[in-house]
């Protein structure tokens, strides 16, 4: 790069503390180009500043840059999304009328559908992808502009686009950023890298009624893998979207009308009533097999709402005639000094190692056989495991509840037969998305949850719980994804209208995160994401509901 001196005129530090000159004006592509071969993954966007900005943008001061590659959540969101729109204009290049609708994930993939008369075949998918990969190798721009709402509008009516007319009606903003690849212009949430050269690791799956846009995965940015099909997962996905079609709530959009025509207390009582419906149906499935089920499993990730379940699962068992007894998975804890490490040398609470198997086991085995158990508890302030007294004997018609983030994992359970198990998976998997081509993840709607709940019941502010997300992200993905497939049943905790309510609550704990934290851009991503909606109030909201777990208000408190 020539760097001559009359020329050099600003100074960019990078997190390393390395200092380097560069030429006023010139691009964050360019010094990404410089610095690529330190990072695994495909660099994709920057910090300028603790600022995420595009790589098209230029530096004209002294900055401090810290890059992002696909190894990080921001890199790999900005990845997949500029791969969404490579998806949609390669169908609307084959087909000008065809469209994608882009649903949910699918593990490292979305799962994705053809909307209109359009048929999928997998002749027509294998030249979707070529089609996308010849698009790749002409390293066509995309092209961010910033138009008058009512421009983007009038853009979105004369494309047919009325899923992002309706999100915009109830926005605030005066501008809207619209990207455009070749001739196509359209409205995605969040940044996008350079060029379509940058996209070079996808797939397309068959997978009907639809197909899955496979991703590469932070762990390995370079290769996509092989597809393994998650079809009770998959299953649960498609059962809430169908709700979700019969309510005519499939975007927020589509919730934002309801919530300005104040029928918002219709469509919480027919959430709550789903919900409702399917614990009933699970406690009428354990209660079918009540002559050999003795143990009950709840396994998910953070903040699914596995307590209130919980509680109401026991309320519909007694309602069957059983009586469920609570168990917890931590009283098992091996004492403190037993407790494995992680790479870091902190103590690993997560492993399952960290509980005493083979206690676990034992006091599991003697339950089912009728005797007399004494329950430990665990102090958490020595790290010790202590016994104050408390018996269970387990009589006919009864039965364990245990929760806990191993319960999926035959390992914990693996000297009691598999017929005196059930295994319940629980996650929020929302249904809802912003249009067509722009989902809304189910780990922004747990991590808005915990946000709100650490801060109510934790004394945690927002900061701390944004800061702590990836460590909780990848106990999730060792300890609890692997095994989701293994449950009986799966229940989604997620609410259709939670997100209206959510934003009342989580916005003022966003908004006091300094702009010079860590943490700032994340923060600054959720607030934005919460301004689509329009705000609800808690007061329909009943108290038995799962989202009381978070913003307060529950009976089971």
């Amino acid at each position: 790069m020539n760097q001559t001196s009359e020329l050099v005129n600003i100074q960019v530090t990078f997190p390393n503390g390395e200092i380097k000159k560069y030429i006023k004006g010139i691009r964050l592509q360019e010094i990404a180009q410089d610095v690529q071969d330190r990072y695994k993954g495909t660099i994709v966007a920057a910090k300028v500043d603790n600022r995420i900005k595009e790589l098209n943008n230029q530096l004209m001061e002294d900055c401090d840059i810290e890059f992002i590659d696909l190894t990080s959540a921001d890199g790999m969101r900005i990845y997949q999304r500029s791969v969404s729109f490579l998806l949609v204009y390669a169908v609307k290049e084959l087909k000008k009328d065809g469209n994608v609708i882009i649903h949910h994930s699918m593990g490292p993939g979305f799962y994705c559908e053809l909307s209109g008369d359009q048929d999928l075949s997998e002749e027509f998918l294998t030249e979707i992808e070529k089609k996308m990969k010849e698009t790749v190798n002409q390293d066509l721009p995309f092209e961010k502009m910033s138009i008058p709402l009512e421009e983007a509008m009038k853009i979105f009516e004369e494309n047919g686009m009325d899923d992002k007319r309706n999100l915009f009606k109830y926005r605030r903003s005066s501008m809207v950023n619209l990207y455009q690849l070749g001739w196509l212009k359209n409205y995605f949430y969040g940044y996008m890298v350079p060029s379509t050269g940058y996209l070079k690791y996808f797939k397309l799956v068959y997978h009907p009624p639809g197909f899955i846009l496979q991703f590469p995965t932070a762990k390995e940015p370079t290769k996509v893998p092989e597809f393994a099909p998650l079809k009770k997962l998959s299953q649960i996905f498609l059962e809430y979207e169908r709700w979700g079609n019969i309510l005519r709530v499939d975007t927020v959009g589509a919730l934002n009308d309801i919530i300005a025509d104040h029928e918002i207390g219709g469509l919480i009582r027919i959430s709550e009533a789903l919900h409702e419906k399917k614990i009933a149906q699970i406690a009428d499935k354990i209660a079918e097999k009540r002559d050999t089920i003795g143990i009950v499993l709840i396994a998910g990730p953070s903040s699914s709402g596995k307590t209130t379940f919980a509680q109401r699962l026991a309320i519909q068992l007694r309602v069957n005639g059983m009586r469920p007894h609570a168990l917890s998975i931590d009283d098992y804890f091996v004492d403190r000094e037993h407790t494995p490490r992680d790479e870091n040398g902190e103590y690993d609470f997560e492993s399952l190692e960290a509980i005493d198997i083979e206690q676990f086991n034992q006091d599991l085995s003697r339950l089912l056989k009728g005797e007399i158990v004494e329950i430990p508890s665990f102090n958490f302030k020595n790290g010790k495991r202590e016994y104050k007294g408390r018996k269970i004997k387990m009589d006919t018609n009864d039965v364990l509840l245990i929760e806990g983030i191993h319960g999926l994992n035959e390992k914990l359970t693996a000297d009691i037969p598999k017929e005196n198990k059930f295994k319940i998976y629980i996650s929020a998997l929302t249904q809802l998305n912003l249009d067509d081509h722009n989902r809304i993840p189910t780990t922004d709607v747990r991590l808005l949850r915990r946000i709100v709940r650490d801060y109510l019941y934790r004394g945690t502010d927002a900061e701390r719980t944004i800061e702590l997300w990836p460590s909780v992200r990848r106990g999730e993905e060792r300890n609890i994804f692997p095994y989701q497939e293994e449950a009986d049943v799966m229940f989604n905790s997620a609410l259709i209208y939670e997100l209206a309510v959510l934003k009342q609550y989580a916005e003022p704990l966003l908004f006091k995160i300094d702009p010079k934290s860590k943490c700032y851009s994340e923060a600054k991503r959720l607030f934005k994401f919460l301004d689509y909606f329009l705000g609800v109030s808690s007061e329909a909201v009943p108290q038995n509901s799962i989202i009381r777990e978070f913003i307060g208000g529950s009976c089971f408190h």
